[in-house]
């Protein structure tokens, strides 16, 4: 575990470093003085980098002292406010897991799925549907388990699309799905527009939060998606279904050849994405700040990237959206106090996903040892002529 974490590690490493310098190339105010007073004037830059880094950190997950203090205390407010970060981290992580894992599987079976932005939007469009459509004829807590099945059977669905496509015609997933994605917003519009689906006569139910405690929205759908990581472990690396996924993802010539459905596995892959992204916008429909809408802002593409950070390993990838989630979360305090801007954030993502994929790179940067069984665990695209 602690050999396949060294090089993302260091990728993160790295990343920080580069956005260190993107903070002192952006430093105009110490940048001026350079000529006059260059120690001062980088002496400053340093100091900002550490004043913005410290307050990244600090925001991300609370100050460990002030919730001691506020458990000593017993007041639920003093509590509230002490957790707040800790919990907004990690349900700003809950949607990166769920939409991270469903990437994970695609990847492992050779697919490239980008179309979770529309399998997240009509996972939401269905869990509102399934809410609305049972209305009043059934008790609260069976509504929203109804609510959540449809949300996750309406992003299955949506994967399943072009992963249908792509065993069926040989119609390229990247493409498909990202036409897929530009459809979902005009099919969630029609469906609402239409009439079709009144209003409820019962109140939208909610997903429970986990803890009691005002300002503090952190609900259920956190530890269902650890949960879900576990699930899609045990399918990837201890099912004879999880073997045939990855054998097509390696090969899906040798894998028909040795008696595998080549063309099953990718529909099925596809559809347990899709069914990921739609859980993950059934949660977040039906949890804080209900309503119908798309996820976080470039949640598929951050998703990808998370997803390589954490080694296309279901636990990689929930310790990646963790700190993803942290990271948003602390950022938020790095502009207030600092005025670095937000955008760092990306920077910083987008470096270490380089960096993580090109481990070459940084196995030469820090040093390290040529991996001797790199690429022999790594989906692949089959090709022709491919010794694989």
């Amino acid at each position: 575990m602690l050999g396949r974490a060294l090089v993302p590690g260091l990728a993160l490493l790295t990343a920080f470093g580069v956005g260190a310098v993107v903070i002192v190339l952006t430093d105009l105010d110490h940048l001026r003085l350079i000529g006059t007073d260059p120690i001062g004037a980088i002496g400053g830059a340093i100091v900002g980098v550490i004043d913005g880094y410290r307050a990244l950190f600090a925001g991300a997950i609370g100050d460990p002292g002030r919730i001691a203090e506020a458990i000593r205390s017993g007041s639920s407010a003093d509590i509230a406010k002490a957790i707040r970060p800790l919990t907004e981290a990690l349900l700003g992580a809950t949607p990166f897991i769920f939409v991270g894992l469903g990437l994970t599987v695609a990847f492992r079976a050779g697919l490239l799925n980008l179309g979770a932005d529309g399998q997240f939007l009509i996972g939401s469009l269905g869990a509102t549907v399934t809410v609305l459509l049972v209305g009043g004829l059934l008790p609260a807590p069976l509504r929203l388990l109804l609510g959540l099945a449809g949300g996750t059977l309406a992003g299955a669905a949506y994967g399943f699309i072009p992963g249908f496509l792509k065993a069926r015609t040989g119609a390229h997933e990247v493409i498909t799905t990202l036409m897929l994605n530009v459809i979902a917003p005009a099919i969630a519009l029609t469906v609402l527009r239409s009439g079709l689906v009144g209003g409820s006569p019962a109140p939208i139910p909610s997903v429970p939060r986990l803890f009691d405690l005002p300002t503090v929205r952190l609900d259920w759908g956190f530890v269902v998606a650890l949960v879900m990581a576990a699930v899609v472990s045990f399918l990837l690396f201890r099912t004879t279904l999880g073997f045939e996924l990855r054998a097509t993802g390696l090969s899906r010539s040798v894998a028909g050849s040795a008696g595998m459905r080549p063309g099953a596995s990718i529909m099925l892959a596809m559809a347990i994405s899709g069914g990921l992204a739609g859980m993950a916008s059934a949660f977040i429909t039906l949890g804080p700040g209900a309503g119908i809408g798309g996820g976080p802002l470039d949640l598929g593409f951050v998703a990808l990237a998370l997803a390589l950070l954490g080694g296309l390993r279901p636990s990689g990838v929930v310790l990646a959206a963790l700190f993803y989630g942290a990271l948003s979360n602390g950022a938020k305090t790095m502009v207030i106090a600092t005025g670095v801007p937000l955008a760092l954030l990306v920077v910083i993502i987008a470096t270490a996903m380089l960096f993580v994929a090109a481990p070459g790179l940084i196995r030469s940067i820090w040093r390290l040892p040529a991996d001797p069984g790199a690429g022999l665990d790594s989906p692949v695209v089959d090709r022709p002529g491919s010794p694989l």
